[in-house]
């Protein structure tokens, strides 16, 4: 019924804008369409008690005000200290993940150690277009079937690669319409400058992970000065090719993954402690590869292939994840590799994940020559993991994709940008340590602030990062270049 009622309202007001143009000189510009207002209720999830949920309207082409539009869901945990408040915190997430399901996850430990963050600032998770519990992009072909692979090995298994690229991709669209091709950061960076006026904000503040920061870079560039603050953590370097950028990806997956084994050797929480972890892990992919291992009642089992694409996201945080990891492939070695089916991050949706990375990888690889030149490069710099990073996925995965990508040009400094707080982790499976002044140096005045470690998501899991991303987010001090946090 809020729904119908807006239209009526954005019905009348592009009435009474026609009437009006009769009045005025032939020069005159359109009225602009009435600003999207957010429908707000009490939130019903208990992990979201006290807490606001909303919807709003925005166009799904943004060149098109008056077309189709689309749904964007978010969750709005307001400022502890609202005495104090400094403003909204707008939090985001990587690749077709949920923001609302991530702060569902971090509302569980937050408020116990959040300190300014939760505060006095209201945070504000946005599910990003086609994700989550925003107008969600489904689709009924299956990401990956049986029998195919991302890494080829002739041409025919290449030609049979695009053509169900290009078939996900056409039944997506059938299904979702042209969302699927508006799923790029300039469309979503669009929708959250929609909610910051809906909101009645002078600026937000940003928080980011991977993704996200990317698409905050993207915010400054087309709506500068409407960033307060840009916290962005674990960011990633796509000033360079799609191809170097997964040859990147890939060396910090590896050097995890390598990390991950030598950790096993003697902690007392790791199930292989003692064994030889890399070894044993080269075996059950080779093995996989040939046998492919059951993976449950309601999967196909799993090739070696499958096994390797997997542990890339189950290295992203060292104290909580690479235990669970052992695990996974004791238990893979037993016959069931089950634990390696899906993504760890639950928050993630494949296909989504797919659709949002088709919508901005450009297309560089265009024959099965050109794939296996760059795959051969990829298993030379991650000889584990085979190279099979996500980045590295999204580029095989979107060759033959419907939709032409829309990507950002990357690596100028972004002008009207505040400076920004860049968190990276000097070991982390999804982007090298360099990669954060990549992206400092697009944003200038930008500090880099480093953790020893292996994690992303810093803010939760480092005293010394909460304490300087606290301090930046109150009053926008940056602490100076070259600290590490060791804690």
């Amino acid at each position: 019924m809020r729904r119908s009622s807006r239209r009526g309202r954005w019905v009348l007001a592009i009435a009474l804008a026609t009437v009006a143009a009769g009045a005025v000189p032939a020069t005159a510009a359109p009225a602009p369409a009435p600003a999207p207002r957010i429908d707000w209720q009490a939130c019903t999830d208990p992990d979201f008690a006290g807490m606001r949920c909303g919807t709003m309207q925005v166009p799904v082409d943004w060149s098109q005000p008056h077309g189709s539009q689309l749904t964007l869901a978010m969750t709005l945990r307001p400022a502890s200290d609202p005495a104090h408040r400094v403003g909204t915190l707008l939090l985001n997430n990587g690749l077709g993940r949920s923001s609302i399901e991530q702060l569902g996850f971090a509302m569980r430990r937050l408020p116990q150690f959040g300190g300014a963050l939760t505060e006095r600032f209201d945070v504000l998770a946005v599910d990003p277009r086609g994700v989550g519990h925003s107008t969600p992009v489904t689709c009924a072909e299956p990401l990956k079937p049986a029998g195919l692979s991302y890494f080829p090995d002739d041409r025919n298994a290449f030609a049979e690669l695009v053509a169900h690229n290009r078939k996900l991709g056409q039944n997506c669209l059938r299904r979702n319409g042209s969302l699927v091709a508006k799923m790029d950061q300039s469309s979503t960076a669009r929708d959250f400058d929609a909610v910051r006026a809906a909101l009645g904000e002078r600026q937000l503040n940003w928080y980011g992970i991977q993704y996200s920061d990317l698409l905050g870079r993207t915010y400054a560039k087309l709506f500068p000065g409407r960033l307060r603050t840009m916290v962005l953590d674990t960011a990633v370097d796509d000033t360079v090719s799609p191809a170097a950028w997964s040859l990147q990806e890939a060396g910090a997956a590896e050097d995890s993954f390598n990390r991950f084994a030598a950790w096993c050797t003697n902690a007392p929480d790791c199930v292989l402690k003692g064994h030889d972890v890399a070894a044993e892990y080269d075996a059950l992919v080779d093995g996989a590869n040939r046998t492919p291992i059951p993976a449950g009642t309601t999967r196909a089992p799993l090739t070696g292939e499958d096994i390797q694409a997997a542990t890339q996201d189950r290295l992203t945080l060292a104290e909580v994840a690479w235990p669970v990891l052992a695990k996974t492939i004791a238990k893979a070695q037993a016959g069931d590799a089950s634990s390696f089916a899906g993504p760890a991050d639950k928050t993630t949706d494949v296909v989504q994940e797919r659709a949002q990375a088709c919508a901005d990888t450009p297309r560089q690889i265009h024959s099965h020559r050109q794939l296996a030149q760059v795959q051969r490069q990829l298993a030379e710099k991650s000889p584990h993991l085979g190279g099979a990073v996500s980045s590295a996925l999204a580029m095989a995965g979107c060759i033959g994709w419907p939709t032409p990508p829309r990507p950002v040009h990357a690596g100028d400094p972004v002008q009207g940008s505040p400076p920004a707080l860049v968190l990276q982790s000097t070991h982390q499976s999804y982007a090298p340590h360099s990669a954060g002044y990549a992206m400092a140096r697009q944003l200038p005045g930008s500090v880099v602030l480093s953790r020893e470690g292996d994690d992303y998501s810093m803010f939760m899991v480092s005293q010394c990062i909460r304490d300087a991303a606290n301090r930046y987010l109150t009053d926008r001090t940056l602490p100076a270049p070259g600290i590490v946090c060791t804690d």
